[in-house]
């Protein structure tokens, strides 16, 4: 369990990486372009999506970074117990308000999704026909994902927790 684990995890972490390292590296030159064709070339390539885009890019960037800081377990966290507590009760506590994160996660991605279904019989487009609801279906993508996430701690916490300690381990 642990192997599968860990290879969906190296997985995520290629995928989620590698996605930002383009949208940071388009946002970056998109903008740069932009500022070099307004100040020094003025305007002289008319490029009308290239600021939707760069709003584009700033979503998608937020939720895959977002995504990306959940993994690392570098989110919000209000940590109290573990600073008062220690042993399995800590462990437990982490379980619970892990679990309990994945499920609002996976009840906002819900509801993002229900908004994008909405979105899609709106019918409005961007970059003259380009689904709007295809570019911002990220948002429940990106929440389903951080709900996998903290299942993914969870199941490694309670494997940490019923697996032998150090001292089994040793002989």
């Amino acid at each position: 369990m642990r192997k599968l684990l860990d290879r969906l995890e190296r997985f995520g972490r290629l995928a989620e990486n590698s996605a930002l390292v383009i949208l940071l590296g388009t946002m970056i030159g998109v903008s740069v372009f932009q500022i070099i064709n307004r100040q020094l070339l003025d305007g002289a390539f008319s490029l009308t999506w290239a600021d939707e885009l760069v709003k584009i890019i700033v979503l998608w960037l937020a939720m895959v970074g977002s995504v990306a800081a959940c993994r690392d377990n570098k989110h919000i966290r209000i940590d109290l117990i573990s600073h008062v507590l220690s042993g399995p009760v800590v462990a437990w506590s982490k379980v619970v308000v892990d679990l309990f994160a994945a499920a609002v996660c996976a009840m906002i991605g819900w509801q993002a999704w229900r908004l994008v279904r909405e979105e899609r019989s709106w019918g409005d487009t961007v970059f003259s026909d380009v689904p709007l609801w295809l570019l911002h279906a990220i948002v429940p993508l990106a929440f389903v994902l951080i709900s996998y996430q903290f299942l993914v701690r969870v199941l490694r916490l309670i494997i940490r927790i019923f697996g032998p300690d150090e001292a089994e381990r040793a002989s």
